[in-house]
């Protein structure tokens, strides 16, 4: 076997050995499967889904809150046309007159979609949490101050802005899934 053989075989095992000791570190450091993980939910809490998703996998509920007529359908037809699952459009049952762009009305199933939806409203829209609802829907309470959507750039950076969505009072990540 010649020098430059064995000099080769010597980096492969060294960077082989190296290779071995950076994945025992990592998983000795390892973190999600400790103390605050989604493993361990505290007595009395829920499991929030905070995965953001994909507009096309997100439910929601467009209502008009103002004295305008026909924006929840005309705001419902654009979401569509956006990809969202739009289940419900008209006025806002709860007869409610909500100030400002929006309302955003959630469950613990709905966290990581109303987080999504914060952005199409540039961080405008006040997110309502209710720890007693059971569905994945978003309810989108439109306000006397909405224009329109923002454009898909600005939806983007918004997220970008938003970062990773905030657990509710009283909840653990987990999710439906668990």
């Amino acid at each position: 076997m010649s020098y430059a053989r064995v000099r080769a075989l010597v980096i492969v095992a060294g960077l082989v050995v190296f290779a071995l000791v950076f994945v025992v570190i990592t998983l000795i450091r390892d973190t999600q499967s400790g103390p605050g993980s989604a493993l361990e939910c505290p007595e009395g809490y829920v499991r929030a889904d905070i995965a953001l998703r994909e507009a096309k996998d997100i439910k929601i509920n467009v209502y008009n809150s103002t004295d305008g007529v026909g924006l929840a359908g005309s705001v419902g037809s654009n979401f569509k046309n956006r990809d969202f699952q739009v289940e419900k459009t008209g006025n806002d049952p709860r007869k409610k007159r909500v100030e400002g762009v929006a309302e955003l009305r959630y469950g613990p199933k709905g966290v990581g979609s109303a987080h999504v939806l914060r952005a199409y409203f540039l961080d405008q829209a006040d997110p309502v949490y209710e720890a007693d609802r059971d569905d994945d829907v978003v309810d989108v309470a439109l306000g006397a101050d909405f224009k329109q959507l923002a454009t898909t750039t600005e939806v983007n950076q918004a997220l970008v802005e938003l970062q990773s969505p905030e657990l509710p009072p009283r909840t653990c990540p987990g999710g439906a899934d668990g």
